[in-house]
């Protein structure tokens, strides 16, 4: 049972700091009306979070490693809720993206930890479910995010949001830093280094790319999938944050699902291949109601915020068990640097697109990514999720002895 009561914690700090730093493409016309900028730049403002955590993921997973969860959620989570009550007092655009990265630095703790605690506190054959339910950490912390902050926008600004981000992450830290503990050391195992690099396996390279590709359409449709609602279709921004908020809930059961799925089979690859096929066909279909601005449109954008991130807790988990217990934290934070740099230069570079040819183009740009990643996945000669997890393993497909 403690274990359950460990996870919830992790995913409550992962949830709570969502909603500042990625919850603030929700109200992307706000903040254009609020700095006066082009929706590229309004772009990067809503993602200037992601800038911080490029530079932090993989040493906060470092000292996860070497200090556990505890002491990175508590600090982390704390430190972003300050700075972004810091941020709802600022007006200018220069001052308020660094404030953002920063802000992003210090919340990224909970990307890194939450994960953490599902490789310490459970055993293989549970961890598809687990990893499931802390991956709900995201899209519950989006699903409150689209149902609050556009609300919150209207009648307090954007100044009024920043508030309720901050308030809701330091409530997380203090959770965090009284009541997560170590889990018992059969479980954990130790905390020495491995004798051998993680990333001497191929398949884990294998999987970071599929997860940097999947990302592409991910950005597109969360970054913009309002502005397209609001600006092709004329829904209102509550309405369509509503939308996405009911998409945020069902890709939390999908991704519940997809754990479960992957528990039953032992596998992760093979299951994240077929939700790819799954994400190819949503796609093309929202480019082509897009295209003709039909109601294809808004119920595809719906089904794809759905669809696209299914998966994520499956590569999450694949790329977190074959580094093994000791070196958990730091590829799990080079797997989400790795996502946060394609982020980056997906965000700006699709509000170009969108900007000169039509959202379809963007959503064309993220249905080609997932195209390409199909013979990326690392689903052949796949090793069951319940072999022993303590050291790294070998390659998918390499001989044990190599």
């Amino acid at each position: 049972m403690k274990r359950w009561v460990m996870l919830a914690l992790g995913v409550n700090a992962h949830a709570s700091v969502t909603l500042g730093l990625f919850g603030l493409p929700l109200v992307m016309p706000d903040i254009q009306r609020y700095f006066d900028v082009s929706l590229p730049v309004a772009g990067i403002i809503g993602n200037a979070p992601g800038i911080g955590l490029l530079f932090s993921l993989v040493a906060w997973g470092m000292l996860a490693d070497r200090r556990g969860e505890r002491l990175v959620l508590g600090i982390g989570v704390g430190l972003a809720a300050a700075l972004l009550a810091a941020a709802a007092f600022v007006t200018e655009i220069w001052a308020m993206i660094p404030l953002l990265a920063l802000a992003g630095a210090m919340g990224s703790a909970a990307m890194v930890g939450g994960g953490r605690i599902v490789l310490r506190w459970f055993e293989p054959p549970e961890r598809g479910v687990a990893m499931g339910l802390r991956q709900v950490s995201y899209t519950l912390g989006m699903a409150v995010a689209a149902f609050v902050l556009p609300q919150i926008a209207r009648a307090h600004g954007i100044s009024g949001v920043f508030f309720v981000c901050a308030g809701v992450s330091l409530l997380a830290a203090v959770l965090a830093a009284l009541f997560l503990a170590e889990p018992p050391h059969a479980i954990s195992g130790p905390r020495t280094a491995p004798a051998a690099s993680p990333y001497r396996q191929p398949a884990l390279w294998r999987v970071h790319a599929t997860s940097a590709l999947h990302v592409v359409p991910q950005v597109v449709v969360s970054t913009y999938g309002v502005a397209c609602l609001v600006g092709v279709y004329g829904w209102d921004g509550v309405r369509a944050g509503q939308l996405f908020g009911v998409a945020a809930i069902g890709g939390a059961v999908v991704r519940i699902a997809a754990g479960r799925w992957s528990d039953r089979t032992g596998l992760r690859m093979a299951p994240l291949r077929l939700l790819t096929f799954g994400s190819l066909a949503v796609l093309a279909l929202l480019v082509l109601g897009t295209v003709t601005e039909s109601w294809l449109g808004p119920a595809m954008l719906a089904l794809a915020a759905v669809i696209t991130v299914a998966g994520n807790g499956l590569a999450y988990l694949s790329a977190g068990e074959l580094a093994g217990p000791a070196s958990a934290g730091r590829v799990l934070g080079t797997h989400n640097t790795i996502q946060n740099i394609v982020s980056l230069g997906v965000t700006p570079l699709a509000g170009v697109l969108i900007t000169a040819t039509g959202y379809w183009a963007g959503f064309a740009a993220g249905l080609a990514c997932a195209l390409i990643s199909l013979p990326v996945i690392p689903a052949r000669g796949e090793r069951h999720a319940t072999a022993e997890q303590g050291q790294p393993r070998p390659a998918q497909g390499e001989d044990a002895s190599a």
